[in-house]
């Protein structure tokens, strides 16, 4: 009779890919578009979606989309097109801190407003408050999963992520005091623009990192990036 082995009922732990800090150049070299390219295509497509339905749900934006509602109130321009602007602007801000922007980073700064604009283009707002409610929490939510599936592509941070990592490199300060210091920054610019603060604003500002960070892992693509040569700048 053949002797029978144990059967292990031990299971190895899986190991969550992770997020690496790579440049332009090692983004594309590091593999696997075929999964990256669209997952980023999907997510900032979506994020332009989420920031249209709290418009439409007219119960306060996030941080930003504050200045920028408060913004078109001084200049011809929609929304989107506000948030393709500024985005550009904040580019600027990168140059002293030395950042440096991936595919990510530009097609953020272009797809997200485009993607606003056109699901305002079709979503109207609604008369009811219970659909307001529901369009706030579901842009949340669909906010979360996008920047989880942008940023999970491994493609470059966006204009705003990169401003609030590059402050912190510079600065010594924590990423979370850093991103606060920021959003209470726009925050109040926006304000006194005359931009949309509510309840949604401080829901947002509460839910969307502990979101991100929940739906990060399903979202993150695991890459290879290439090791450089003695001395080389993977960046």
């Amino acid at each position: 009779m053949a002797r029978l082995e144990p059967v292990s009922t031990t299971t190895t732990p899986r190991v969550r890919p992770a997020l690496l800090d790579l440049g332009p150049v090692a983004q594309l070299r590091a593999g696997r578009l075929g999964r990256r390219l669209p997952q980023l295509l999907v997510g900032l497509l979506l994020y332009g979606a989420s920031l249209a339905m709290m418009v439409r749900g007219a119960l306060g934006l996030a941080p930003w989309d504050v200045l920028h509602s408060g913004f078109i109130r001084h200049v011809p321009m929609t929304i989107g097109q506000a948030v393709v602007l500024l985005s550009f602007v904040v580019l600027l801000l990168w140059i002293p801190l030395r950042e440096k922007p991936g595919i990510g980073t530009v097609a953020n700064a272009v797809l997200v407003g485009l993607a606003a604009d056109a699901t305002l283009a079709v979503l109207a707002e609604p008369d009811s408050v219970v659909l307001r409610v529901g369009l706030l929490v579901g842009g949340l939510a669909l906010n979360g999963l996008a920047t989880a599936l942008y940023i999970g592509s491994q493609l470059g941070r966006g204009p705003r992520d990169g401003l609030m990592t590059g402050l912190a490199r510079r600065t010594g300060l924590s990423l979370r005091l850093v991103r606060t210091a920021l959003e209470v920054t726009v925050v109040v610019i926006g304000l006194l623009l005359g931009g949309a603060l509510g309840l949604g604003t401080v829901v947002y500002a509460l839910a969307i990192g502990p979101l991100a960070q929940l739906m990060l892992p399903w979202c993150t693509v695991e890459v290879s990036p290439r090791v450089s040569a003695p001395g080389g700048d993977q960046r």
